[in-house]
């Protein structure tokens, strides 16, 4: 298939280790280079590929599960947003399953009677809130950058249709704040990013300046082994020239710009705040909430929320997990109590998540 078959292509893998283990040998001391995409998370696993490097190079997975970095309190607002009366909770599937507090979730939550509802996309819900008038939609955006414009875009339709019955539990989250964050802590040591390829299509290659700025190298990067491949291999590149640039590997998915108009629409409805992520706390700016001409479409704003004292979940590592400091294996939890069938933590829930792949792949 083409732009698939040519990606996985074995002779064009070998070359390419080939390469990463000239370059690596050159560098000869340890290089860390961090993922922070769940699809790469996911293709990492799935291929191999952390087996297939010299020893000297270090693949550490970041908080690239919009599902996993979502805060156990978040997890906790949503599930009494869903047990309100004549609600429809919308979300996407992997967030059924994500425990909160005490073990709970919005799957246990539909099976007490609650209307909770699995949907490909916030536009879903306008049909959903225009059939059930009776009934307040509300949607829990999750997700980076590249869902985001598409939740912007669906609050735009319900303020120009006049659908009064729509809201929003905003808990999307921007990327560059995060890689700040990261290069900034002091528990890592982190040599160069490979950068998403999804959200990448969105804030093109100014985003992750800091990332060079701080001396670090960076390649954005697609999904497929030869695309990981080729990623990890420039980045050894600008290593060994000690020439720290964005590089794109994904060329036929990003460009330098990335997607103006996309991101427009985005902050026409959206600004930047303070959120808190799993593992990391509280980042400022790195947030969507929305803007006061918005503020109708806003579940928070809608519904009173009492206050609620989260509890984390006992013997859980998926913070440090998903700050790339642990992996899987040295989670107390991992393989003995927690699997994805009897998931405590979200690393384990989503199939982005670096929990569930150790699980299936290592």
């Amino acid at each position: 298939m083409k732009y698939i078959d040519e990606y996985r292509d074995p002779a064009l893998a070998k070359g390419l280790l080939d390469k990463i283990a000239g370059l690596s040998k050159k560098i000869g001391q340890p290089v860390t280079i961090m993922e922070f995409c769940g699809s790469h998370t996911y293709a990492i696993g799935r291929f191999g590929i952390r087996n297939m490097l010299p020893g000297n190079i270090n693949l550490i997975s970041g908080p690239g599960c919009p599902v996993c970095v979502t805060s156990i309190h978040d997890v906790d607002v949503a599930l009494h947003l869903a047990s309100q009366k004549n609600v429809i909770f919308a979300t996407f599937g992997d967030m059924l399953r994500v425990p909160g507090s005490h073990g709970n979730s919005l799957q246990n939550t539909r099976a007490s009677g609650a209307d909770v509802r699995v949907v490909a996309s916030a536009a879903n819900c306008i049909s959903l809130a225009e059939t059930n008038k009776d009934k307040e939609v509300i949607f829990m955006g999750i997700g980076f950058e590249t869902t985001s414009p598409t939740i912007a875009s669906t609050i735009l339709t319900c303020h120009k249709k006049r659908i009064p019955n729509f809201s929003v539990f905003p808990v999307n989250k921007v990327i560059p704040p995060v890689v700040i964050a990261l290069i900034d802590d002091p528990a890592l040591n982190i040599d160069a990013f490979l950068c998403p390829g999804h959200v990448s299509t969105i804030i093109g290659t100014n985003a992750y300046e800091p990332i060079t700025q701080a001396g670090r190298a960076a390649v954005i990067t697609g999904f497929e082994p030869v695309d990981i491949l080729e990623g990890i291999f420039m980045v050894l590149a600008q290593i060994t020239k000690n020439r720290k640039t964005v590089a794109i590997q994904y060329s036929r998915g990003v460009k330098p710009e990335g997607n103006p108009r996309a991101r427009e629409v985005m902050t026409s409805v959206f600004y930047r705040g303070s959120s808190e992520w799993r593992g990391l706390g509280t980042i400022p700016e790195s947030g969507l909430l929305l803007k006061e001409s918005y503020k109708a479409f806003d579940a928070l704003n809608k519904f009173e929320v009492p206050e609620i004292r989260s509890i984390e979940i006992k013997g859980c590592c998926c913070g440090d997990i998903l700050r790339g400091i642990k992996t899987p294996n040295e989670c107390p939890l991992f393989k003995r109590v927690c699997n994805p069938l009897n998931p405590d933590g979200p690393c384990m829930v989503s199939s982005e998540g670096t929990c569930a792949t150790y699980y299936k792949y290592h």
